[in-house]
């Protein structure tokens, strides 16, 4: 005859589940209120990059406008408006998605900001967890966060290179100058840059590259012309 569970052990498995999610839930929140007001030190895109990294901790006060209007028109211009998910982005990247080919994503910044700061890159077998972590993620830095300190973060911890994280070492490899000083075209040459960082030109950029920031510099007229970086400057 088979043996029955012990009540025992199912009560210890269920016990630990419950611990387990208690303590995940404790320091996830804990962290995302420590980094509302401290920088985060490194994250493991910049632990595991076989180049190194180099960083420089910028606040955004010091970061030119041009910089945080070229990536919401480039990247996410319903920054402003949205809770950290844009759904019908993520629609459409659905839909192109099943038909094929190389997946797409449909993320916000502050989703790339979840997944950057606490998680990790890749597309693997863990994709799906890694995608349910980055929307609960998201979730708490859209509550516990202002719009600024999400971009702020996103600006500092983001690849702008290879070995190259923040716009600020950014700014210092491509143009030798601070990003307080960044032009229009500069802004938007290191932002047309930012999905492919080790791929795409930024001092010289040519073909793709070249179009793609020619179209965020005109972008970043109508980013301030329809407000839609007012929540970073309110």
């Amino acid at each position: 005859m088979a043996k029955a569970k012990r009540p025992g052990c199912v009560y210890s498995a269920t016990q630990f589940l419950a611990r387990l999610i208690v303590w995940f839930l404790a320091i996830s929140v804990g962290l995302v209120l420590l980094f509302r007001f401290v920088p985060p030190p490194l994250t493991a895109t910049m632990v595991f990059d076989e180049h190194g990294f180099t960083k420089d901790w910028t606040p955004l006060s010091r970061i030119d406008r041009n910089m945080v209007s070229a990536v919401i028109g480039a990247e996410d211009s319903k920054f402003c408006s949205h809770d950290g998910f844009d759904r019908e982005a993520i629609e459409q990247a659905m839909a192109r998605n099943a038909k094929g080919g190389r997946l797409r994503g449909g993320s916000t910044i502050s989703q790339q900001t979840a997944k950057n700061v606490f998680l990790w890159q890749g597309s693997g077998w863990d994709r799906w967890l890694r995608k349910g972590l980055e929307a609960w993620f998201t979730f708490l830095i859209e509550t516990i966060w202002t719009k600024r300190r999400i971009i702020e973060v996103y600006l500092n911890v983001a690849e702008t290179g290879i070995g190259t994280y923040g716009v600020e070492a950014g700014a210092h490899r491509y143009f030798d100058k601070s990003a307080a000083r960044l032009t229009r075209d500069e802004a938007a040459r290191m932002a047309a840059a930012l999905p492919s960082p080790k791929k795409r030109a930024v001092r010289n950029p040519a073909g793709f590259t070249r179009r793609y920031a020619n179209t965020i510099a005109a972008r970043i007229g109508v980013v301030r012309r329809d407000g839609l970086d007012a929540c970073v400057y309110e």
